[in-house]
């Protein structure tokens, strides 16, 4: 068998955690590659809204296994709290749920870390979700990290005593106050108290070597679908740098993020918005800093689900997708939030770039410093709502032609579209 891959093809929130919960009857396991709780897959149905950081999107189908891999970095605290949260909605988290032993441990003094670098840039802020994402990361390359499988080994205390030591000190050179930083409302120093107290819990469930776990499953012919996090333009080699995150969020991820070889990769599910997002800083060709774009934000609730912020909102980029789909080896598209473009009359899609006065299709290499400007073609939207629908058939003619458009401009098949946030609301085409 071959791992299916699920991920994001913009720049985070394109739904992708609706879209694994829809799946998950399909598959035996739902694995975790990369990212950590600044992800926030956000799941709704029976009336229920879940938002998840940690855990992979399947945990709502009891029969099927969920697998936290190595390249997830874990915060034990926000783990515990995710956990509870799921149990009192009477979700059996700890019946199918399994950790992998190599994922790294984000230590509260990451988080301060994570603020102290961020408030050093001042006018150059990169918009981290301080969530300790980026300094956990450098750890883990600079060979510095502490992982999943330290917390039941007798000296972790003094690991992380002297891990903790090296970033005050890093600290220190930032900030004379760094100490006084809040983190969740609370103190450093109560903080680390529930943050230590939370890794009881993460000892408390299974853990495993996930890269023999997930190859002996496969060659017994389970089906495992890979979940990914954030979207490929926040790659960390990939994305718009250095406004990106810290890990790949790309199909290449799957194969370091899970331990499976590069001939093990099936299926590549490509998620994106029928119009574009971003969350923090960077650059954003098609964004709409008018009315337009104040009425997609409203109309999608497009407020961060980790921290809450607005989202930056603006039309489809044709040029970014398609780079994205190239990146991925994209096998098929998925459509999302077509519902939130039901009001207008008239839709426009970035087909291409200007810079410096030539037309182009691909992505520039230094996106920040660049003014790529969009070249638009307008699309006559459907004006009504798409909620009467109950197949995809009975949706208006003007969707199946913007759908149809894409399909074009992608060369990819586009094999659901999503309507509204509930389990119910989506097609298969």
């Amino acid at each position: 068998m071959k791992v299916d891959v699920l991920l994001g093809l913009q720049w985070g929130d394109e739904g992708k955690g609706k879209v694994v919960d829809v799946l998950t009857p399909k598959y035996d396991i739902i694995a975790r590659f990369q990212g950590g709780p600044n992800a926030g897959h956000t799941i709704e149905f029976d009336g229920k809204k879940f938002v998840l950081h940690t855990i992979p999107s399947g945990i709502f189908n009891s029969s099927t296994v969920n697998l936290i891999g190595n390249g997830v970095i874990i915060d034990p605290l926000v783990f515990e709290k995710e956990v509870a949260s799921l149990e009192t909605s009477g979700v059996l988290v700890r019946q199918n749920l399994l950790i992998s032993r190599k994922a790294h441990l984000i230590l509260p003094s990451h988080r301060l870390l994570d603020a102290v670098y961020e408030a050093s840039r001042g006018t150059l802020k990169i918009g981290s979700t301080l969530k300790g994402i980026g300094p956990a990361y450098t750890d883990k390359t600079s060979r510095n990290g502490l992982r999943v499988g330290d917390i039941e080994c007798p000296l972790f205390l003094e690991k992380y005593k002297a891990l903790q030591k090296l970033h005050f000190d890093i600290a220190k050179q930032h900030n004379s106050d760094y100490k006084d930083i809040i983190i969740e409302g609370l103190s450093f120093d109560a903080y680390e108290e529930q943050w230590l107290s939370a890794c009881d819990t993460l000892r408390s469930f299974e853990k495993v070597n996930s890269e023999y776990y997930i190859n002996q499953q496969l060659n017994l012919g389970k089906k495992v679908l890979a979940e990914g996090a954030q979207g490929t333009m926040l790659d960390v080699d990939f994305g718009s740098y250095p406004f990106v995150t810290s890990s790949n969020t790309i199909t290449a991820g799957v194969c370091s993020g899970l331990g499976v070889a590069p001939s093990r990769i099936g299926k590549v599910i490509g998620i994106f918005k029928a119009y574009c997002t971003r969350v923090g800083s960077g650059p954003f060709p098609t964004e709409l800093l008018d009315t337009t774009g104040d009425q997609l934000r409203d109309t999608g609730h497009e407020f961060g689900a980790t921290t809450g912020r607005p989202r930056r909102c603006g039309w489809l980029d044709l040029p970014a997708l398609n780079y994205a789909i190239m990146l991925n080896g994209v096998t098929e598209l998925m459509m999302m939030k077509a519902d939130v473009l039901d009001a207008f009359e008239t839709i426009k899609v970035a087909t291409q770039y200007e810079i410096d006065g030539q037309l182009t299709n691909e992505v520039p290499y230094d996106q920040v410093n660049t003014d790529s400007i969009p070249v638009y073609q307008e699309i006559k939207g459907w004006n009504t709502s798409l909620g009467k629908g109950t197949t995809y058939e009975e949706l208006p003619d003007n969707l199946h032609q913007y759908v149809d458009f894409i399909e074009l401009k992608t060369l990819t098949p586009i094999k659901m579209v999503s309507v509204g946030p509930d389990r119910t609301q989506t097609f298969i085409r």
